[in-house]
């Protein structure tokens, strides 16, 4: 795949790491990060954001071997599935990763003990707050424990919870989302959260972004959508194209017709299956009206439009019925390259950034 017509490469540079050893920007970038490269046993302080279908070992072992931390993306795995796709990427990577577990899985006990006989250091606890006990079972077994923080009052919840990191992820990303940009919510947590470190996530697609959020006291970054095209990714050619022809605008949360009818706001780039669901939701919501069907079977119809939309966009290529789940950021996305170079052009972009100085 070539670059878009209408856009720019990322900065036109391809970026060896080890030339930029002994800069001052580097310096002062190992010296931003070092609570978040410390936390992950890393050499940069970037953690892979976990997608479904996309976060899977091929993609994680490479933004691990190239000095982030990867992360794989559990979603409905069932726990000997997850217990498989641990041992494969170890046998790609003798790096550090994690693991990113859905808070609401029937099974996440068992998926949790299979962290722990695999010996998973990180475990990421995403999709709402953590039931029962989950945060002690992964402490029990010597595992750190990450969440995702919409608002102050939840990272203090959190902290006081024992969780031994934070990530806050603002609207621009991709997936499911909340209401507040990452802008707000960096003001909003990064001061008054001092004691575990906090990842910032949401829109990020260049090294000035990453230092930017450093220097306002993040530990880190995370980022998700800027990984979808690099060449270690499985996703689907046509997924991919997708990204490289979408611009920022087209990246859209899903649009609820009808209050009653609530719809989880979900951000993807835009195409027929998004308009084709507002028709859906207004012509289950007119036979609920006309007493064809009551509201819970309204709502469950409404609800299951996506299943199974995201696999057949990211695996089976079909991104007119499917799911482009993507974030703000896809407007950045402008080649296909090996995950090391993202890597290498993000940390280059930082560096020069803090040079400036």
């Amino acid at each position: 795949m070539t670059a878009r017509a209408n856009g720019a490469p990322a900065d036109g540079r391809t970026a060896d790491p080890a030339a930029l050893d002994g800069r001052p920007g580097l310096a002062k970038l190992d010296a931003l990060w070092a609570r978040g490269r410390e936390f992950f046993g890393t050499r940069y302080a970037i953690l892979g954001g976990a997608m479904t279908w996309v976060s899977e070992r091929n993609l994680v072992s490479a933004i691990s071997n190239a000095g982030g931390f990867g992360v794989i993306a559990c979603g409905s795995m069932q726990p000997h599935m997850l217990e498989e796709e641990i041992k494969a990427t170890r046998a790609l990577t003798d790096k550090p990763f994690g693991v990113n577990l859905i808070t609401m899985h029937p099974q996440l006990d068992e998926l949790i003990a299979v962290c722990g006989r695999q010996g998973v250091g990180h475990v990421v606890l995403a999709g709402g707050l953590p039931p029962g006990d989950a945060i002690q079972k992964i402490k029990d077994f010597g595992g750190k424990v990450i969440c995702f923080a919409p608002a102050l009052v939840v990272a203090k919840k959190l902290v006081r919870s024992g969780v031994d990191a934070i990530v806050i992820e603002g609207s621009e990303a991709g997936g499911h989302i909340g209401p507040v940009s990452l802008t707000v919510l960096a003001q909003e947590i990064l001061p008054h959260i001092t004691e575990v470190p906090v990842f910032v996530a949401g829109g990020i697609g260049r090294g000035e972004a990453i230092a930017t959020y450093l220097r306002m006291g993040a530990a880190g970054c995370q980022l998700g959508t800027r990984f979808v095209c690099a060449t270690e990714c499985i996703a689907h050619p046509n997924f991919k194209k997708a990204f490289l022809r979408a611009p920022a605008r087209e990246a859209v949360p899903s649009v609820q017709i009808d209050p009653r009818f609530p719809v989880i706001p979900v951000r993807a780039i835009r195409n027929a299956a998004t308009e084709r669901f507002m028709e859906f939701q207004r012509e289950v919501i007119a036979r609920f009206q006309a007493g064809e069907i009551d509201q819970e079977a309204a709502q469950l119809e409404i609800e299951h439009f996506w299943a199974g939309a995201l696999r057949r966009a990211v695996i089976d290529g079909n991104i007119d019925e499917g799911s482009l789940m993507a974030g703000q950021s896809v407007g950045m996305v402008t080649k296909e390259q090996p995950t090391a170079e993202i890597i290498a052009e993000l940390i280059a972009q930082a560096v020069e950034f803090l040079e400036r100085d």
